[in-house]
């Protein structure tokens, strides 16, 4: 969605409300251990894009609990908010935090072929009686 200042205010006003709902207001235990991440507002207000994060096992699992809590999710925040108008939700899983712990896994088994020296252009610097460094 289009941002500016203003609908970033709302956004994060929305995200402190919505956060609030769903720690304390929602009672759903398919939804514990579930993050708000962020949320994004249209700049007309009738569309609230707010991303959550959960273990990647349970993601099929939050986003039927999500859509069944939709409706209350969305009268609590309305009331909370006192806009004009009340914002149509639309939950997506935030899968970030699961990519970024797979870049981590795959950068703990750095290939051995990293440690041998380069030269500028990327091939292995050889030593004086022109053998390669690895053999």
């Amino acid at each position: 969605m289009k941002q500016n200042s203003n609908t970033r205010r709302m956004a994060e006003q929305a995200r402190e409300k919505l956060g609030y709902i769903l720690l304390f207001e929602v009672s759903d235990p398919a939804l514990d251990l579930v993050t708000l991440t962020g949320c994004e507002v249209s700049m007309d207000k009738s569309m609230l894009k707010a991303y959550v994060s959960c273990d990647a096992a349970r993601y099929d699992e939050v986003r039927e609990a999500l859509g069944r809590a939709k409706g209350r999710i969305r009268s609590l925040l309305g009331h909370a908010l006192g806009w004009r108008v009340t914002p149509q939700i639309v939950f997506e899983i935030d899968t970030t935090v699961d990519e970024a712990e797979h870049i981590a896994r795959m950068l703990e088994d750095v290939p051995s072929s990293l440690a041998i020296e380069k030269d500028e252009y990327g091939y292995p610097v050889s030593d004086r009686d022109g053998e390669d460094v690895d053999e």
